[in-house]
């Protein structure tokens, strides 16, 4: 056979190769009806408690379905609409990357330079670590800190400002070596945010409103909820406090900016999934990144372990985090997803690019049972998933692990109750503490029993009560917090108390409590 016309014939097996290919990937047609979209929401908000939801449907850059539910606050007539604005939380961080795959583009930054030729006062615990740290690994989750390291510097609110986060990074331990391992962490997306001003002259906020929010006309989504110039719309969040479900005050929490602080709705989010799945592009709109950029913030940087919750959920083989999104593969279909949650909030987006397809599901209770059965629902329509209820699915693991977290404050507090007297006299304990990160916390007497108060925050204030030796477990005034602890007092060879540390008593506390990485050491 000629050259010629093996060529010829080469290129006749790969257009027929690729007609086969193309007729097997096809995507499928199907689809769910706005009823059946309307029923699981139902379904979901009652079945978890829900207040408020509001679901949005992008599929081939039209937003095809977008109504809310339920009230913006509980016990009033104050429905929830596609234009109802609720806190984003972690869904911000994908704006963050697109803001800096923005300032590659333009040249004036690459992903894999040092973060300490922008920001010279970066430091990490390892002198290598902090010579090495790149934008990228800021974006990744890869830092060598465990989960939620530093996150008690912003939450609960805090007067912390964010050069006092960037001072205390320095004294996190590590848990894993570097670029080793996955461990979520909202510290690294701050940090990540001031690279802009250094490269811009203009603040996180305001380089995400006028490059991101502005041009796709997201006119009522801002970068903080002080930004919000009408509240009439808001979604107020709501807790779980003591049994009852409750409304609780807005957690404002500016300091975090470009790791969560985003407000944002369904009419808006669509715009920007639709700019997601145009590869930067919008719809008969701006381009806000290349293509590029979008292949680069939707590939994997750090593998994550496969949880098998999470293989039975959605036949998962791979999962992993790229910049600013998860990844991860569901029925053999690529998606592109993130959850977002402040106290009283949780968000839920997820794409599938092959379809062109992206769901938006926000609710003002910050319980992901609810969101993510109601969007994986969806999402099983359009993938031929096998029929299934992720209501009562979701429902049935939300009651294990409540049950989990029930019996293990249960067994506590049953310690608590039949436990003896401190090892020592209580005045032995009281005096000031102080952690290189997270700053002071002090122990007063009063009365009969001790008050542990843990500085630059109104919340983290508590009863310290006997638990084993001395060991006591506090309970904090705030009962919306669900982050009850242990507190060890540690005694020094002459008897003394010299230093306390913590662990949070429920596994279902919230991962940015954490306490396991105080180190209190009394102040003489």
């Amino acid at each position: 056979m000629s050259s010629s016309v093996k060529a010829r014939f080469s290129k006749l097996v790969l257009l027929v190769s690729t007609a086969v290919l193309s007729s097997a990937w096809a995507a499928p047609t199907a689809s769910m009806p706005a009823s059946a979209v309307d029923e699981t929401a139902r379904r979901a908000m009652k079945a978890f408690d829900v207040p408020g939801m509001a679901i949005g449907i992008v599929k081939d850059g039209h937003l095809i379905y977008s109504k809310g539910f339920g009230t913006r606050e509980l016990g009033k007539n104050s429905p929830v609409t596609p234009d109802t604005l609720f806190q984003i939380g972690s869904n911000t961080k994908a704006f963050t990357a697109a803001a800096l795959a923005i300032l590659v583009d333009e040249g004036r930054i690459h992903w894999d330079d040092k973060v300490i030729d922008y920001l010279p006062q970066f430091r990490m615990f390892d002198p290598y670590v902090t010579r090495e740290f790149t934008i990228r690994d800021l974006l990744s989750h890869r830092s060598g800190l465990g989960l939620g390291a530093g996150d008690l510097m912003f939450y609960p609110a805090t007067d912390f400002t964010r050069a006092d986060i960037i001072r205390g990074l320095r004294y996190l331990k590590p848990t894993s070596s570097f670029r080793s391992h996955y461990d979520y962490d909202n510290s690294m997306y701050m940090v990540a945010g001031e690279i802009i001003p250094a490269v811009t002259g203009k603040s996180w906020e305001d380089f995400v409103e006028q490059r991101i929010l502005q041009p796709l006309q997201m006119s009522s989504c801002v970068a903080t909820f002080d930004r919000i110039k009408d509240r009439t719309q808001f979604a107020e969040p709501h807790n779980e406090i003591d049994g009852k479900l409750t409304q609780i005050p807005v957690e404002k929490i500016p300091v975090i900016g470009a790791a969560g602080t985003i407000n944002c709705n369904v009419n808006g989010l669509a715009k920007w999934l639709e700019t997601q799945l145009g590869a930067g592009q919008a719809p008969g709109g701006p381009r806000l990144f290349s293509e590029d950029r979008s292949d680069e913030m939707w590939s994997i940087s750090t593998v994550e372990p496969l949880s098998p919750e999470l293989n039975a959920l959605l036949h998962t083989h791979f999962q992993g985090y790229g910049l600013g999104w998860e990844l991860l593969d569901e029925f053999g279909y690529k998606r592109v997803s993130h959850t977002g949650s402040v106290p009283g909030t949780a968000t839920w987006i997820a794409m599938i690019p092959e379809l062109q397809l992206g769901v938006i599901v926000l609710t003002n209770l910050n319980d992901y049972s609810a969101i993510e059965s109601v969007g994986n629902q969806i999402l099983d329509a359009y993938v031929g998933a096998p029929k299934r209820d992720l209501v009562a699915i979701l429902s049935a693991r939300h009651d294990s692990h409540a049950g989990a977290a029930d019996e293990a404050e249960a067994a506590v507090a049953k310690s608590v109750a039949t436990a003896k007297a401190p090892s020592l006299p209580l005045d032995v304990y009281v005096g000031r503490y102080t952690d290189a990160w997270r700053g002071d916390a002090t122990v007063r007497k009063e009365g009969d029993r001790l008050i542990l108060k843990i500085s630059r925050t109104d919340k983290l204030e508590g009863v310290l009560e006997p638990y084993l030796g001395n060991m006591f477990v506090v309970r904090w005034n705030d009962h919306s917090l669900h982050a009850d602890a242990f507190v060890r007092f540690s005694q020094s060879f002459d008897g003394g108390i010299e230093g306390i540390t913590m662990r949070a008593i429920s596994p279902a506390t919230d991962s940015s409590f954490d306490f396991q990485d105080l180190d209190f050491v009394r102040a003489h």
